[in-house]
């Protein structure tokens, strides 16, 4: 759970077209105070959180900050935890900046990436130099992840390889809401559900790790 717990960690038209055969129309991008708030749950049970706001910096660039706490334990004493901050800056549809730094479980790692021209320069923990520009972070927020192959970690600036597949139409209950979603296979180290609305936006995350089934059971609507 370790390696993928730091990938789970990555708007649409506006940042990058849906492929062809796609089925949400992913006319969803971010406002500055937008946020988007999952319960994260194991087995069932309160597992931690994890959400994602959106500002703006001092040149109006659009900032989207996610946080990511969960815990787990045997009566007082924490067996197992997991800490995430990352910090993205767009800027006309584009990447400029990605800032991270995770502790999973004790092993920790950081990124920091900066435009540079038509790439991105990375120093992380796990990779050094420069990927393409169009390159989604693994925040997941942004539809376009459904249309990449490569993601780039927001924990550790790992390049993850990542294989999406469209599943079919479900509806699914937000909030005491029915709501008309397409859920997408992610398939990376881990298999990862995927769920956003018809308009792009995210809206559920589930996958198995170490025979424990994990879920992200969104908080409200956004």
């Amino acid at each position: 759970m370790k390696r993928f717990l730091g990938a789970i960690l990555v708007s649409a038209a506006l940042f990058s077209a849906p492929a062809s055969g796609k089925t949400s129309d992913a006319s969803w991008a971010p406002s500055p105070g937008d946020v988007i708030e999952f319960d994260v749950l194991r087995k069932g049970k309160p597992f931690g959180s994890h959400s994602v706001k959106f500002g703006q910096d001092s040149q109006g660039r659009l900032t989207a900050t996610t946080d990511v706490n969960l815990k787990a334990g045997l009566g007082p004493i924490t067996v197992f935890k997991y800490e995430l901050d990352a910090t993205e800056v767009w800027e006309d549809g584009q990447l400029v900046s990605l800032t991270g730094q995770v502790d999973d479980d004790g092993d920790e790692g950081s990124v920091k990436a900066a435009r540079s021209g038509d790439g991105l320069e990375v120093e992380g923990t796990e990779y050094d130099g420069v990927v393409a520009g169009s390159i989604v972070p693994t925040s997941h927020w942004n539809f376009a992840a459904t249309n990449s192959s490569k993601l780039l970690s927001t924990g550790n600036g790992e390049i993850l390889e990542v294989t999406v597949s469209e599943q079919g139409n479900e509806t699914i209950r937000v909030a005491g809401k029915e709501i008309e979603t397409t859920r997408y296979l992610m398939d990376s180290d881990i298999d990862v559900m995927l769920w956003y609305d018809q308009a792009g936006r995210w809206m559920k995350l589930a996958f198995e790790a170490r025979g424990q089934d994990i879920e992200y059971v969104l908080a409200k609507p956004y």
